[in-house]
């Protein structure tokens, strides 16, 4: 039987109302004492459960290997795509130390944020289950509500992103295959339309999974898939970069007066391209909205924030060298005319059949990043909504559903209905916007600043008391205003590209 979900408080099963209970409640046992020391273990005594933690809730399994599969999942997606486009637009010595700056950046403010996973002391204080609470312990106010807007519009915006994505990937195997059937005569035009909505029947019977734990198999799948196309774009790039006997490319980026699909490149338009590489970048190291939730399935001890740094700095290393080793590759084969999709982008015809690979396990990446992302959503909602209506029996109620060889599913109708359409929702927008390296660009410029580096600054700072105008709190206080100018700038570079394709865009008829 599959575990009951965290998201909600309590659920009505033939009629019986079951109460959630904390840790006294269960085997009537006290809490655990404080360790004396920071570094010292939570040992369970002799009369505390084993089968539930702290909080009262079921024992957590996560470890450093599933926290880290989980984090490679979020981080290596579909922005590792754009990357030789960026890198073309940056040049090849802005675009590489950008990469590394950003990687940095990540690293440091997510490991001051998984500090923040606990109240008080990190070892024995309280758990804070998602991002948003972290921020009401440690900030508060109204800056809740601006985080949590902030955080969904963005869990929203990704699963748009990752829709376009996918449908582009789908629509790039059957292209390649009419390529290899023509002998290129036929330039083989088609809508992602139909592909979109194949993708979004396939998640909406992937999001009735009731729990983000529950997904941890798909995850690491998802991670899989994710070295797997990262891996077939790097050896295309070398065999590109042979085969052509040079490196292309330049030091600073896309000429002025280069030809492209959108007319010549004038030296505004570098400009605009060059901040929108910015976000496209930021995008592809985006994944601290979902940094508590991960954190939250990991057992202790050790103490989690500890677990999680070291996860996050094997993550980060990974997803940076294949960063640099697929966005140079690519730059490298193709210089000022890098596609903005390297694999779906058709820089590459031959071999076809690994091109229909590379593609294929985008698609299955994408489908397990979709849920990872969406998670945190799905549950605030439904909190926030067997919360308001907790005698509802079609919010609260579940019913167990034999599955043959699965086991019991517990059926919750308000689930069913509100993730199925959302899942419609998503499509619908990603098929009235079709616009990959622009929607990366937005959503890295969007979520980068205030979810990356503003809050996890101001709640460590909150949480371990640094007095204004100390080398630490201005040290902090200059990378977040750094880093806000950069997505201020990224934001700019988007909108311009946006504005840019309106001029040609048809809704529901665009083709490829």
């Amino acid at each position: 039987m599959l575990p009951r979900s965290r998201t909600l408080p309590s659920r009505i099963h033939n009629g019986v109302v079951e109460e959630r209970h904390d840790v006294r409640s269960y085997f009537e046992v006290e809490a655990q004492p404080k360790p004396h020391a920071d570094s010292e273990a939570i040992n369970p005594q002799t009369n505390y459960s084993k089968c539930f933690d702290d909080d009262g809730r079921l024992k957590r399994t996560g470890t450093f290997w599933t926290a880290s599969s989980h984090i490679i999942t979020a981080v290596i997606g579909s922005g590792v795509l754009s990357l030789a486009w960026a890198i073309g637009q940056l040049g090849w010595v802005a675009g590489p130390t950008v990469m590394v700056l950003f990687a940095f950046v990540n690293f440091y403010t997510t490991n001051l944020l998984s500090q923040c996973y606990r109240s008080g002391d990190p070892i024995t204080g309280q758990r804070n289950y998602t991002y948003m609470d972290v921020v009401k312990a440690n900030l508060g106010g109204k800056r809740v509500m601006l985080c949590g807007l902030i955080q969904y519009l963005n869990l929203f915006g990704v699963a748009i992103g990752y829709t376009i994505a996918a449908s582009v990937s789908m629509m790039a195997i059957k292209r390649s295959n009419c390529f290899h059937k023509s002998g290129g005569k036929d330039p083989c035009h088609m809508s992602s339309n139909g592909f979109m909505i194949t993708f979004g029947v396939m998640e909406i019977f992937l999001s009735q999974i009731p729990d983000f734990d529950q997904v941890w198999w798909l995850s690491i799948v998802a991670a899989i898939m994710s070295f797997t196309y990262s891996t077939v774009g790097l050896g295309l790039g070398i065999d590109k970069v042979a085969e052509n006997g040079n490196f292309k490319g330049s030091l600073t980026g896309i000429k002025i007066g280069t030809p492209t699909a959108a007319g010549v490149v004038t030296s505004t338009e570098k400009l605009w391209r060059s901040f929108q590489a910015l976000g496209a970048i930021a995008f592809a190291y985006s994944y601290s909205v979902i940094l508590i939730e991960i954190q939250d399935t990991v057992r202790s001890p050790p103490a989690e924030h500890k677990t999680m740094k070291k996860a996050t700095l094997l993550s980060i290393t990974v997803t940076t060298v294949f960063y640099m080793l697929c966005g140079c590759t690519g730059y490298a084969a193709f210089g000022d005319l890098a596609p903005g999709n390297i694999l779906t982008g058709f820089g590459f015809y031959d071999p076809y059949w690994l091109l229909d690979i590379a593609n294929a396990a985008i698609v299955i990446h994408l489908v397990g990043a979709y849920q990872v992302y969406c998670q945190p959503l799905f549950a605030f909602v439904e909190k926030w909504s067997a919360q308001k209506w907790s005698t509802s029996d079609f919010v609260t109620a579940e019913y167990d559903i034999p599955i043959p060889f699965c086991g019991m599913y517990q059926l919750n109708f308000f689930r069913l209905v509100w993730r199925t359409l959302f899942v419609i929702l998503t499509t619908i927008i990603a098929m009235l916007m079709p616009f990959f390296n622009d929607v990366v660009g937005i959503l890295g410029a969007f979520g980068f600043w205030p979810l990356t580096v503003y809050f996890p600054v101001e709640m460590y700072i909150s949480s371990r008391r640094i007095k204004r105008w100390t080398s630490m709190w201005v040290g902090l206080q200059i990378l977040s205003m750094t880093c806000l100018l950069i997505s201020i700038a990224a934001a700019v570079g988007s909108v311009a590209g946006v504005v840019l394709d309106l001029k040609t865009y048809k809704p529901f008829k665009t083709s490829y």
